[in-house]
């Protein structure tokens, strides 16, 4: 499993996790798509502006491991934001290629990405 050195491993103040230590002995959590409702807490709009603001800043527009990003961090950027830059994908694999999608990304967090870019 390949470790993001340098990338957030929390939300400064929270526990909000963004990366894990170590792989998951059981077996590797699959990433799965998660509806973000509008009547979400402000920290948890909170956490999703940084771990976005995060991906972009260390990975931009160019394919990434999964590695050690937190697979329930993801799953709610995942499908929408964040999508497979491999096909098959495997949804269950640390190797796995994911991209930021840049279009849905500034829709989705106007503030990260200079409003009208």
């Amino acid at each position: 499993m390949l470790k993001h050195r340098g990338f957030p491993g929390r939300l400064t103040g929270t526990d909000y996790q963004f990366t894990i230590r170590r792989a998951n002995p059981k077996g590797v959590t699959p990433l799965t798509t998660r509806e973000r409702f509008r009547d979400r807490k402000p920290a948890d709009r909170r956490a999703d502006a940084a771990f976005i603001e995060a991906l972009w800043e260390h990975f931009g527009d160019q394919p990434f491991e999964r590695g050690n990003l937190d697979a329930g961090r993801l799953s709610w950027f995942f499908g929408r934001e964040v999508i497979p830059a491999e096909d098959p994908f495997d949804p269950a694999s640390y190797d796995a290629l994911l991209v930021i999608d840049p279009s849905v990304a500034r829709a989705s967090f106007p503030d990260i990405f200079g409003g009208d870019s």
